[in-house]
């Protein structure tokens, strides 16, 4: 079951980039805080969270992950590709959020089942909006599995 505490989102953040995670802290932590972030710095930590193993025996089950793809010890498309051939994991929406706008990344998402593909943006504020719309639509919008 995801961790969904009076409308309160458990949200899994997989980034290695320190600032763009800072910047998705920040964009996620203003207005209506719905969410709960977790961040994980590599796709390795980002299973051993997920599969609850390790440092990560006490963690939450995310309503919703932020994975970028182009990360240290286990790359974001074999951390996408493990989450959705996991019986237990696959209902867990998965957005690619990610510097590469290459074809071929966003065509092996989705035939990898990703749910969303976005291309980060490079301008700041473009960026912080983007954020706040991947927040709002699965937030308020989209009904999560429970």
């Amino acid at each position: 079951m995801a961790a969904i505490v009076s409308d309160l989102i458990d949200v899994l953040l997989v980034e290695d980039d320190a600032g763009d995670a800072l910047m998705i802290e920040e964009a996620l932590s203003e207005g209506d805080a719905r969410v709960r972030l977790h961040v994980v710095r590599d796709g390795s930590e980002a299973m051993a969270f997920l599969l609850r193993a390790g440092d990560h025996s006490r963690a939450p089950r995310p309503g919703l992950i932020l994975l970028d793809l182009n990360l240290p010890r286990m790359d974001g498309r074999e951390v996408l590709a493990e989450i959705k051939s996991d019986h237990s994991l696959r209902s867990i929406p998965v957005v690619v959020l990610t510097t590469s706008s290459a074809e071929e990344d966003v065509l092996r998402s989705y035939d990898l089942h990703a749910n969303a593909y976005i291309t980060k943006p490079v301008d700041v504020d473009a960026f912080t909006r983007a954020v706040r719309q991947i927040d709002e639509f699965y937030t308020t919008i989209a009904k999560l599995p429970s």
